[in-house]
């Protein structure tokens, strides 16, 4: 089923809250929530927060938008986002799971209500949603550098869904059944990156999770979440384009990622923001990652060195 499929069915708003109910993650999202609510006004179904100990206005926010408000200690992404679907107050056949830097667009609130307001259920035989993320930085959207369109699977079927908690950066939510693609955009633009320090901290802490996520994929037993697969779906081929940067040698390989990222996917177009955007993120945190890889291997090799000393 394409996106097309999914279009132009009569709403009834009233089988939304039915159907579909929202859930986000916070931390201190003061900045971000307010608009991530109201993007979500339209849609009148249950939202459920799931904090984890904010010391700002988080909570009040929440609650004054009318979401129900949970609280659960944060160990990583997948594992809060699993915590978060075993221990919903009402469980709906679909969720929809946002972060908080996340908003709608007003097309794509306007297809969510035509979606799951339909009586006729034109999701009958679908697990899942793919939606466009409209990546923002500093204010600008990052429309190149293979940035845009970039599908995330954010809706699903609450029966349907899982994880990965060998996910130790952030998460991926899979399903076994079939999945179809939205045309509304869901805009990202996490407003505490404005301040530049705010996004090196943040990912200077990412990259040594990344490079401990990394390692323990590359050597881990057992059947990936997925299978890869270069023509599948967006999850499977970022899966495929993942395997193959493992095999790449260290160092290099962030050289010729920006490359190719800021010359061959014109990421020169998205003017001076995005030249820092694609140096930081596409570059710089690359560099970082493989940098703890490399520390964690030389950890690893004494620690081995050690023990295999004999005792005078």
């Amino acid at each position: 089923m394409t996106s097309r499929d999914l279009q132009g069915y009569p709403a009834t708003r009233g089988r939304i809250r039915e159907q579909l109910a929202v859930v986000i993650l916070t931390y201190n999202e003061e900045l971000n929530l307010p608009a991530c609510l109201e993007s979500l006004e339209g849609l009148d179904c249950d939202l459920v927060v799931v904090d984890s100990a904010s010391t700002d206005r988080t909570v009040a926010i929440a609650r004054q938008h009318g979401a129900r408000v949970l609280s659960h200690p944060f160990e990583s992404h997948a594992k809060q986002w699993h915590w978060a679907l075993q221990n919903l107050p009402t469980v709906p056949p679909w969720l929809l799971g946002l972060d908080a830097d996340q908003r709608l667009t007003p097309e794509l609130q306007e297809e969510l209500v035509h979606v799951f307001g339909d009586c006729n259920d034109p999701l009958r035989g679908i697990d899942g949603l793919y939606i466009k993320r409209r990546q923002l930085f500093r204010g600008r959207w990052i429309r190149h550098g293979g940035y845009y369109p970039k599908y995330l699977l954010k809706l699903f079927r609450s029966d349907a869904v899982y994880l990965d908690d060998k996910d130790l950066m952030d998460h991926h939510f899979y399903i076994k059944g079939r999945a179809a693609k939205l045309r509304g955009d869901l805009v990202e633009a996490n407003l505490k990156e404005d301040e530049i320090s705010f996004w090196v901290e943040k990912h200077n802490r990412y990259a040594v999770l990344h490079a401990r996520e990394e390692l323990i994929k590359r050597t881990a037993d057992g059947p990936r979440p997925i299978q890869p697969a270069l023509l599948g779906d967006p999850d499977q081929r970022t899966l495929f384009l993942k395997l193959l940067w493992y095999r790449l040698p260290l160092y290099l390989r962030p050289f010729l990622y920006f490359v190719y990222r800021y010359f061959f996917r014109l990421g020169f177009l998205d003017g001076k923001q995005g030249l820092i955007f694609h140096v930081l993120q596409g570059f710089w945190y690359r560099l970082l990652v493989d940098i703890n890889i490399d520390q964690v291997r030389a950890a690893n090799s004494d620690g081995a060195a050690t023990a295999r000393k004999p005792i005078a």
